[in-house]
C-alpha cells in the first residue's frame, strides 16, 4: 500500500474513533472497566466522563472543584486487544470488509482506554501469534496500531484463538481488560463446537475478558443463486455448492444457528461478557448496550 494512501486511512479512522470515544464511550467506557474496590491511590480534578460515584465529596467540598478517588488499579489498568486476523477477516458482502471493522472498533476502543489514562496493547494472531505490541500510552501508539492493522500482512490464514490466550495469559502478568475481536471461526475439525472454551475459561480467571465478536450477514444463510465455487479462506480449498437446493441451504443456515447457540454457551460458562456485531449495521449501540450490562 502507498505511504500516502495509508495515512489517508489511518487519518480517516483516527477522526471516527477519537470523536466516538470522546462523546459517547467515555463514560461508558470509565464505568464498565474501571477497577473497583481496590487500594486508594490519590485523588485528582473530575474530568468529564469519570464515574461521579467516585467524587470526593469531602475534597470537593474544600476546593470548590469536583475531585475524584483514584484507585490503584484505576491508575495502572492495561487494556489488550487480542485481534484476529486470519484470511476469514477479509470477507464482506455489504460496504465494509469484516478486517475493516474490527481496525475502526479496535481504534474506538484504544482511543477510550488512553482518554482514560490507561495503557493499550495488541496481539495480532492468526493460528500463531503474528505480532505483539507492548502495551504503552499515547497517541502515537494507538496510530501505530491502527497502521499495523491496516497493513500488517500475516504468515497463516488459519485460525487459533486458544493460542492467543495462552499468550496472553504468559505475556500480561497483571491483569488486564481484554478484548477478543475476531469472527470466532475457530471449531473442531466438521462440527459446530468452538475448541477454545478451555484457554477462554483460563484467560478470564487471571483477566477481564471480553468478546467482540464480527460477522457478515451472508454468513448467516445462503443465497439461492445457483451453482457455485466457493472458496475456504483459511484452509485456500474450493468445493461446489448447489445453492438452489432448499435442502442445502436450509443444512447451512441450521449450522450457523447451532455454531452461533454454541458460541454463546461458551461465552456463557466462561464467564466471558460479548457482543455480536454484523457488517451491515452500526456497531455504536451494541457497544453501547456492552458497556451498559458491563456497568
Amino acid at each position: 500500500m502507498e505511504a500516502t494512501e495509508l495515512l489517508k486511512k489511518v487519518r480517516k479512522i483516527e477522526i471516527k474513533s477519537r470523536g466516538l470515544s470522546r462523546h459517547i464511550f467515555a463514560g461508558q467506557y470509565h464505568s464498565a472497566f474501571k477497577g473497583k474496590g481496590m487500594a486508594f491511590s490519590e485523588v485528582r480534578e473530575y474530568m468529564y466522563g469519570d464515574d461521579i460515584r467516585s467524587i470526593d465529596w469531602n475534597v470537593t467540598a474544600r476546593f470548590n472543584h469536583p475531585y475524584i478517588k483514584v484507585f490503584e488499579e484505576e491508575r495502572e489498568l492495561t487494556v489488550m486487544l487480542l485481534i484476529d486476523i486470519s484470511g476469514s477477516r477479509m470477507f464482506g458482502t455489504t460496504n465494509i470488509l469484516k478486517k475493516n471493522l474490527i481496525a475502526e472498533i479496535s481504534a474506538v476502543l484504544a482511543f477510550s482506554a488512553i482518554q482514560n489514562n490507561d495503557k493499550i496493547g495488541a496481539i495480532l494472531f492468526s493460528d500463531r501469534i503474528e505480532k505483539f505490541i507492548p502495551p504503552q500510552k499515547g497517541k502515537t501508539h494507538i496510530l501505530r496500531i491502527i497502521r499495523e492493522l491496516i497493513e500488517f500482512e500475516p504468515k497463516s490464514q488459519e485460525t487459533n484463538i486458544s493460542e492467543a490466550l495462552r499468550y496472553l495469559t504468559n505475556a500480561i502478568k497483571k491483569r488486564c481488560t481484554a478484548f477478543i475481536l475476531s469472527d470466532f471461526i475457530d471449531l473442531e475439525g466438521d462440527t459446530s463446537n468452538p475448541r477454545f472454551k478451555d484457554a477462554l475459561t483460563i484467560a478470564n480467571n487471571k483477566h477481564d475478558v471480553v468478546g467482540v465478536r464480527i460477522y457478515d450477514k451472508r454468513e448467516t444463510e445462503m443465497p439461492s443463486v445457483g451453482l457455485v465455487k466457493l472458496k475456504d479462506a483459511e484452509s485456500n480449498t474450493y468445493k461446489w455448492v448447489d445453492t438452489s437446493s432448499s435442502a442445502t441451504r436450509k443444512v447451512y443456515a441450521d449450522w450457523w444457528k447451532q455454531a452461533s447457540s454454541n458460541l454463546k454457551t461458551v461465552f456463557s460458562k466462561s464467564k466471558v461478557d460479548w457482543v455480536s456485531i454484523s457488517t451491515d449495521e452500526d456497531y455504536v449501540k451494541p457497544l453501547i448496550l456492552l458497556f451498559k450490562h458491563r456497568g
